[in-house]
């Protein structure tokens, strides 16, 4: 394989992988036709691809949804947040938003930690936040649990926070919500995979592997802008967790400035990267 089609492999693989989201609160009805338009893409052969989901506000569901089938893009799923973005610590309030939520129709649901009262000492709180609101997702959406990472600041912050997300139901755990100074980080990332293979061993040794693995996925979010950045999360993952890791049950990458990198790649074109934005 010759090192360009190497990489419009790697541009494939972290394409559908990708949550391309539209966070801003300021969305209109035209943000949210181009989002499902930048779903996928087609090579010149007429070949699609389409990342993982699109990640919207609640009210956006019902729209997104309806767009994305007319083009045929069932498989996309659809996120939206709760809780979001402060983190606050009111289980109820995060439970009827994730309610909502599940209502409008969302297939994945990422609700922020309490990460203020988390830093404060108040673990209690989130882990019964996260308990709450899965309980709400049941068996209709996934939950994604958003540690806010950069707040966190340390490492073993951010992985006590991992094992309550993990500990409260969480099927996948994400660095940040995109809206604080520092997001998605290597660092961080190692230290929530590690959690996550520590979880899946420990299954393993009470032998829960009788029935089948509650696999915990992964998502960093922010910043991650070429397909260069995408790798290194993509290559962590893959070191700890394994190849089989890196499926969209498993693994997204919460970036949306991405997109024209990874295109310019899959065209044979400069690797253009986008500025700003999540």
């Amino acid at each position: 394989m010759t090192d360009l089609s190497s990489r419009q492999a790697q541009a494939a693989q972290a394409f559908s992988l990708l949550d391309l989201t539209s966070l801003t609160d300021q969305e209109t009805v035209s943000d949210i036709e181009a989002l499902v338009n930048n779903a996928s893409w087609r090579n010149a052969d007429g070949e699609r691809i389409h990342v993982a989901a699109l990640c919207v506000f609640p009210r956006f569901i019902p729209l997104a949804r309806k767009l994305l089938d007319e083009q045929d893009l069932q498989a996309v799923r659809l996120a939206t947040v709760t809780n979001f973005p402060l983190g606050g610590d009111d289980i109820d309030i995060a439970v009827k938003e994730t309610r909502a939520a599940v209502a409008y129709g969302a297939d994945e649901v990422d609700v922020v930690l309490p990460y203020k009262a988390f830093i404060n000492g108040d673990h209690t709180t989130a882990l019964q936040l996260v308990q709450a609101c899965k309980a709400e997702c049941g068996s209709r959406a996934q939950l994604k649990v958003i540690l806010e990472t950069g707040e966190l600041k340390t490492a073993e912050r951010i992985a006590l926070a991992g094992r309550i997300a993990i500990q409260g139901g969480a099927d996948l755990i994400k660095t940040s919500t995109g809206k604080v100074p520092v997001n998605a980080t290597p660092e961080a990332a190692v230290v929530m995979v590690s959690e996550i293979a520590a979880y899946e061993q420990q299954q393993t040794n009470e032998k829960a592997a009788a029935h089948a693995l509650h696999h915990i996925g992964f998502k960093p979010a922010g910043g991650i802008r070429t397909l260069d950045d995408a790798l290194v999360y993509m290559n962590a993952v893959r070191s700890v967790l394994g190849d089989a890791a890196l499926a969209a049950s498993r693994f997204r990458l919460g970036a949306s400035s991405v997109r024209n990198n990874l295109v310019a790649i899959l065209e044979g074109n400069d690797e253009a990267t986008a500025a700003g934005g999540y």
